[in-house]
C-alpha cells in the first residue's frame, strides 16, 4: 500500500477543483432567523454516501452554508462497519457515485493510487470495508465538515417559509433548534419507515431471535442449530456469517419455491433508465417498479457460495413460517413443508416503507403525499406495498397529500430508498447515484434562487462596477501623453 501515491492523488484532486472552480463566488443571498442567528441555507441529514454526494453538489453550486449531521460515530455512517455482512459490495467495482464524475475522486483513483493498476485489475468488487474508507476519505479531501453524533430528532414548519429542525447532540443529551431554507433527508436505506418482522417472530421473546439489521453476537451460536427466514441477500449474508463463526447448523427458509437469480437490476443500469426513470408518468413509473420490487433483487453467485460451500447449510424454499412457538430453549417452526426446530433465529425480511414510523416525521408524514393518493393502478397491478411510498416532486421533494394544506413541505427532499417508485434506484443506491444527486441538488439550487428573486434583481439594478477606470477617477493609473492627446481629439469610440 502507498501513501505517497495517495498523496499525489490528493494533489490531484486539489488541482482538478482548482480548474472547475468556475463561478466560485458565494451568490445566496444570508438570512437572520427569529433567534438572531444566521439561517442555514441546506440542513444535509445523514453523512453517509448518499449525505456526502449531496453535499459536494451543493459546495460545487456554491451553496456552503449548509451543515451535515449525522447520529453515527465518525467512520460508522451507513450500514458498511455495522450490520452489513457481505465481504463485498454487491454492485461492479467500475461504478462510480458521490465522486460526481470527477476522476481523481473515483473509487478507482483512490484504490489505484495504494495499490496501482495491478490491484485494481485483479480486484473483482469492492471491499465493504475499503469502501467505508473511501467514503472518509472522500468527506476529509472535499473539507466536508460531518457533525457526527448529531440526530434530527423532530421537523415543523418555522417562521415564513423556514424549516425548524430540532437536533440532539448525543454525547452531551443536549438539544439544539436550528432554522433552515431545506432540508435533506439522506439517512439510508431503512429510514423511510422501519425494518420489518413476521408478526409470529416478534411475539416471541427477545432472547430467540434478531432482524439482520440489529448487533448479533455470532460467536454465541457457535455449535447452535440456526434458522434465517428471508430469501434475499442479507438473509444468506447472515447465514453465512453465522457458519463461518461455527454454527452447528444453519437452514434459510423462505416462502418462494425457487430463489431469485435473475438480477433486474443489472438491465436497468444504463444512462436511460437511470437518468429518465422520473421523467415517465406515473403508468410507466408504476408498472416497472411494480414488476422489479416484486421480483426483488437477485444476490450474487458469491453470496451463494459463500454459504452452500458449508455441509452443515441447508435450504428450505415453500417453507414459509406459519407459527412459531418456544418449547424448552428451542423455537419450533410450523412450516407448509414441516416442523423445525431451531435455537436462534435470524430475521432477513427488509423493511416496509411508511413514513408514520419515524419518530423524527411525527407531524410531517401525515402531510406526506403518497402514491396511494396519486395513483389508482389497474387491478392487475395493484400493490398495497407500493402505494405506501411517498409521491415526490421532480427533484424529490415532498408533495402535499391536501394542495396548499401544508406548502413548507416543499423545502423537505428525500433521497432514501423510500424515492424507489417515484425515482427509481437513486436515493440508496451506488448505481444511480451520479444521475440522482445532481438532479436534487439542481432542485435546490433553482428554488435557492427563484425564492431570492427579488434580491437578485435589486442586486443588478445597483451593480455598478465599471470594467476600468477613466483617467481622473479615483484609483486610477495616470495614462500615457499619447492617449490622453487621442482623448482631447475625440479619436476614442
Amino acid at each position: 500500500m502507498s501513501s505517497n501515491g495517495l498523496l499525489a492523488l490528493e494533489r490531484r484532486v486539489t488541482a482538478d477543483l482548482a480548474m472547475i472552480a468556475y463561478p466560485d463566488s458565494e451568490w445566496v443571498p444570508p438570512r437572520t432567523g427569529p433567534d438572531g442567528a444566521r439561517v442555514l441555507d441546506a440542513l444535509v441529514v445523514g453523512g453517509g454516501q448518499g449525505g456526502l454526494a449531496v453535499a459536494h453538489g451543493l459546495t460545487r453550486g456554491r451553496v456552503t452554508n449548509i451543515r451535515i449531521v449525522d447520529q453515527a460515530e465518525p467512520g460508522q455512517e451507513g450500514p458498511w462497519l455495522t450490520y452489513a455482512r457481505m465481504p463485498t459490495l454487491r454492485s461492479p467495482k467500475e461504478v462510480n457515485g458521490p465522486d460526481l464524475d470527477i476522476p481523481s475522486l473515483t473509487f478507482q483513483a483512490w484504490f489505484e493510487a495504494q495499490h496501482g493498476t495491478t490491484g485494481w485489475e485483479t480486484l473483482n468488487k469492492i471491499a465493504r470495508e475499503d469502501w467505508a474508507a473511501y467514503l472518509l476519505w472522500l468527506r476529509r479531501v472535499l473539507d466536508l465538515s460531518v457533525e457526527n453524533g448529531v440526530a434530527l430528532e423532530r421537523l415543523e414548519p418555522g417562521e415564513g417559509d423556514l424549516i425548524y429542525a430540532t437536533l440532539r447532540h448525543l454525547a452531551e443529551n443536549r438539544v439544539e433548534t436550528v432554522h433552515a431554507r431545506k432540508l435533506v433527508l439522506a439517512t439510508g436505506i431503512e429510514a423511510s419507515g422501519r425494518w420489518w418482522t413476521p408478526p409470529v417472530v416478534e411475539a416471541l421473546d427477545r432472547r430467540f431471535w434478531a432482524h439482520t439489521s440489529e448487533a448479533i453476537d455470532f460467536a454465541a451460536l457457535a455449535g447452535k442449530r440456526v434458522a434465517a427466514l428471508g430469501a434475499g441477500a442479507s438473509a444468506f449474508d447472515n447465514a453465512a456469517t453465522a457458519l463461518e463463526a461455527g454454527a452447528g447448523e444453519v437452514a434459510i427458509y423462505c416462502r418462494r419455491r425457487d430463489l431469485q437469480r435473475v438480477q433486474p437490476f443489472k438491465w436497468l443500469s444504463f444512462p436511460g433508465f437511470l437518468g429518465h426513470f422520473a421523467d415517465l408518468d406515473d403508468v410507466w413509473r408504476w408498472r416497472f417498479m411494480a414488476y422489479l420490487l416484486t421480483m426483488r433483487e437477485a444476490f450474487p453467485k458469491e453470496t451463494w457460495q459463500r454459504a452452500s460451500r458449508h455441509p452443515n447449510f441447508r435450504l428450505e424454499t415453500g417453507a414459509g413460517w406459519q407459527r412459531c412457538e418456544v418449547v424448552g430453549d428451542r423455537v419450533r417452526l410450523h412450516t407448509p413443508k414441516g416442523v423445525f426446530e431451531a435455537d436462534y433465529l435470524i430475521i432477513g425480511t427488509g423493511f416496509d416503507i411508511d413514513l408514520s414510523h419515524r419518530p423524527e416525521l411525527a407531524g410531517v408524514a401525515e402531510h406526506v403525499a403518497l402514491w396511494a393518493d396519486r395513483f389508482a393502478p389497474p387491478a392487475e397491478e395493484a400493490n398495497e406495498r407500493l402505494s405506501r411510498y411517498p409521491y415526490l416532486g421532480p427533484t424529490y421533494e415532498f408533495l402535499e397529500r391536501n394542495p396548499g394544506t401544508a406548502p413548507w413541505l416543499r423545502h423537505l427532499r428525500l433521497f432514501t430508498y423510500g424515492t424507489t417508485v417515484s425515482f427509481g434506484p437513486s436515493g440508496a443506491s451506488i448505481n444511480a447515484m451520479k444521475f440522482a444527486a445532481p438532479r436534487l441538488v439542481g432542485g435546490i439550487l433553482r428554488d435557492l434562487f427563484r425564492e431570492d428573486i427579488e434580491s437578485h434583481w435589486n442586486s443588478l439594478k445597483s451593480y455598478d462596477l465599471p470594467e476600468f477606470l477613466l483617467p481622473g477617477e479615483e484609483g486610477a493609473a495616470a495614462p500615457p501623453k499619447a492617449v490622453l492627446d487621442r482623448l482631447a481629439d475625440g479619436r476614442f469610440g
